[in-house]
């Protein structure tokens, strides 16, 4: 099974609490995606819940032609203002694994994402992710990348 990996990276112009009592919580996961994936959490997360590692998180997600799936993950590491991993558990893809990383910086915090995924279907889906898959997730994190920065700015 074939696997990619991709990388992207944002500075802000906030504290690391700050950055990281946001992206810690899953609810705040829907505000930076972009609205025709339709993403709503299903677990019943209270506003203030953080990640923790063994935090099982599901979904509802149409990443293409409005399509709902189910989506379930889970949070397989966590260090405090530093990083979390979610690791798919059911979903979209026969592979996933997301690192986010935050590191203060000057003037703010420095966010780095490492994301493996695989898709599955051998040739079939190579071919998808060089017409869909790939196109499609660079573009989720590209809004992600203008959301954050109308959020908190830019740096």
């Amino acid at each position: 099974m074939k696997t990619y990996r991709l990388e992207f990276s944002q500075k802000i112009p906030v504290s690391l609490d700050t950055a990281w009592d946001f992206f810690s919580s899953p609810l705040n996961l829907s505000e930076i995606t972009p609205k025709d994936m339709t993403f709503d959490v299903t677990s019943p997360i209270q506003k203030d819940t953080k990640m923790y590692t063994g935090m099982i998180i599901t979904y509802k997600v149409s990443p293409l032609l409005g399509i709902k799936l189910n989506w379930m993950t889970e949070i397989t590491h966590v260090k405090d203002k530093e990083y979390f991993i979610d690791e798919q558990r059911f979903g979209p893809f026969a592979f996933w694994h997301h690192n986010h990383h935050f590191e203060a910086v000057e003037g703010g915090v420095l966010m780095h994402d490492i994301l493996h995924y695989a898709i599955g279907w051998g040739p079939i889906g190579s071919i998808a992710n060089a017409v869909v898959v790939n196109n499609k997730i660079n573009n989720i994190f590209n809004f992600r990348y203008k959301k954050v920065e109308e959020l908190f700015g830019k740096l």
